[in-house]
């Protein structure tokens, strides 16, 4: 369906649909699907930006860190209208755009191409910076992140400097399946607190949950939302 030379929204429910339109090899599946409710609540009722403002200095970003298994991501875009559905079946194959990692290159409405776990907070560090320097300060910059990511000494670094730097237009949202090798005693949140950021921890399924935490104030501070669903499977 087309709407002014673009495609008409979905909405939550059509998702087994879109899903099921990807039909490559697929090797990540928990990857693929736990992070679909995260992503779904950011860019249905947080995320200002659009595909016709894909270009504008003054809108959101969005990370995937967490790239690999990225069919909720392309889901939802499509869904969106960032790019059309007639995409989807093609995921994974040689001459698709939807590769098994986002490449900015090739995928409307897509910010990092990503590759080696632990980039993400860095680089939305960064962008954050960027951003702050060049007098944006009503852009935010949102990045999701994996929690075996905490693993990674980059993200290390990247907590520890966001909180006393203020860097509060940033938001990363943890998806936790239990995957990390290290965890810390406290939780995933404390590791943030710790370091100055404000936290929120909630059921990752939860519609409603996860919106009242994205938007819960944290003037200052950066803002770390724990998304918990169920564990990865060994």
């Amino acid at each position: 369906m087309r709407e002014r030379g673009g495609y008409v929204p979905l909405s939550y429910d059509r998702f087994p649909y879109l899903m099921g339109l990807m039909t490559g090899d697929e090797k990540h599946d928990p990857a693929a699907t736990s992070t679909l409710d995260a992503l779904w609540v950011l860019y249905d009722r947080v995320l200002r930006v659009s595909p016709e403002t894909t270009d504008a200095p003054d809108r959101d970003r969005f990370l995937l860190s967490k790239g690999h298994g990225p069919m909720a991501y392309y889901a939802v875009l499509a869904a969106k209208g960032f790019f059309p559905v007639e995409w989807l079946p093609g995921f994974g194959g040689y001459d698709s755009p939807l590769g098994h990692h986002p490449d900015r290159r090739l995928v409307p409405g897509v910010e990092i191409g990503s590759g080696s776990l632990g980039h993400g907070l860095p680089l939305a560090v960064g962008t954050t910076l960027g951003l702050r320097a060049q007098g944006l300060t009503g852009a935010a910059v949102w990045v999701l992140i994996g929690d075996a990511e905490l693993d990674e000494g980059s993200n290390h670094e990247a907590i520890a400097y966001a909180g006393p730097a203020g860097l509060d237009r940033l938001h990363t949202v943890v998806l936790d399946n239990g995957s990390a090798s290290y965890p810390r005693d406290g939780g995933i949140a404390a590791r943030f607190e710790a370091a100055g950021w404000s936290t929120r921890t909630v059921d990752g399924r939860d519609h409603d949950a996860l919106y009242a935490a994205y938007t819960a104030p944290h003037p200052g501070r950066p803002h770390a939302v724990v998304a918990r669903v169920e564990p990865k499977e060994a």
